[in-house]
């Protein structure tokens, strides 16, 4: 599986209607990518661990996209509604991280580690 991480906070003072035309085009771009496999998008909680002071710049949202192949992730990128999604999102964002990463599920996942 390969996962399509993006962790970002909002510009300050976005307003209202930009909130909603950036929710408006993820959820249209789910809709519309077959390559999708699953996706989430949730507000960070905290929780009192000291990791959580070693962060330097706090993302407020995170978005974690599935994909069976790297094939599927292009396929998604590549894809007209992500164009559209991507450009509201970099008008959209004050910090964003986008990374890619090829995954396994729990123990086989550890040998990527070695």
């Amino acid at each position: 599986m390969v996962a399509h991480v993006v962790l970002f906070s909002p510009k300050p003072g976005l307003d209202t209607d930009a909130r909603q035309r950036l929710a408006a085009a993820f959820e249209h771009a789910l809709r519309k990518i077959p390559s999708i496999r699953r996706a989430h998008i949730g507000r960070r909680v905290t929780h009192g661990r000291p990791y959580e002071q070693l962060m330097s710049v706090d993302y407020e949202y995170a978005a974690i996209l599935e994909f069976d192949t790297v094939a599927d992730l292009t396929a998604y990128l590549s894809h007209d509604a992500h164009d559209a999604l991507g450009a509201l999102f970099f008008e959209a964002f004050d910090v964003a991280l986008m990374y890619d990463y090829e995954m396994e599920e729990g123990a086989a996942g550890v040998a990527a580690l070695l």
